[in-house]
């Protein structure tokens, strides 16, 4: 017998190696699922597969609701320093009221400069004054501190804006305060 050919080997080696793979055979008959195996197999594959799909649904529910907090955010970012400047802006416009006594005067002409650069200020930051006085009552933008009897006037009409209200985009910065309309057969029944 050659020991390079690879076709001759001894018969004992022959044996092995049909032994080997009749046992490899057995092996992969024994691992294969029964019909009972594998309906447990799929459903622990449908249920992997379902829980991945909720996980992947809910990854990106949590990247769109954090895009979104984000971008209100920024929108809204000047809130609080525009809350603290409107007192400033409400003493500001108590003293263009004394100022407007005599218009011509240095001190109106320069306070009515920066009245227009607040405004635009103001503008810029997104936010806008609450227009109110000749409207109907709203109590999502208005405050009311009283009503007053108006002839030729609409009962809860406002008839004067105690305090500029003022919004920022869609939400609300500062209600205004207003006094309202009250028709005068609503003030007689009041007071008897």
């Amino acid at each position: 017998m050659n020991s390079h050919d690879p076709e001759a080997r001894p018969a004992d080696e022959e044996e092995v190696e049909a032994s080997e793979q009749l046992e490899a055979v057995e092996e992969s008959e024994e691992t294969e699922p029964s019909g009972d195996d594998s309906a447990a197999l799929e459903a622990e594959v449908l249920k992997w597969k379902e829980l991945a799909m909720r996980t992947a649904a809910d990854q990106e529910n949590y990247r769109k609701r954090a895009a979104r907090e984000r971008e209100e955010a920024v929108r809204y970012a000047n809130q609080s320093l525009l809350e603290d400047l409107l007192p400033i802006l409400d003493n500001f416009e108590m003293g263009m009221q004394a100022a407007a006594q005599d218009k011509s005067s240095m001190i109106y002409v320069g306070m009515d400069m920066v009245r227009k650069q607040l405004a635009e200020f103001l503008s810029n930051c997104g936010a806008s004054v609450i227009e109110s006085e000749g409207k109907p009552f709203d109590p999502n933008v208005h405050e009311a501190v009283s009503q007053e009897v108006a002839e030729g006037v609409e009962d809860g009409t406002i008839i004067r804006v105690m305090r500029r209200g003022y919004m920022l985009r869609d939400r609300l910065l500062r209600p205004a305060t207003v006094v309202v309309a009250q028709s005068a057969d609503e003030s007689d029944t009041e007071e008897n």
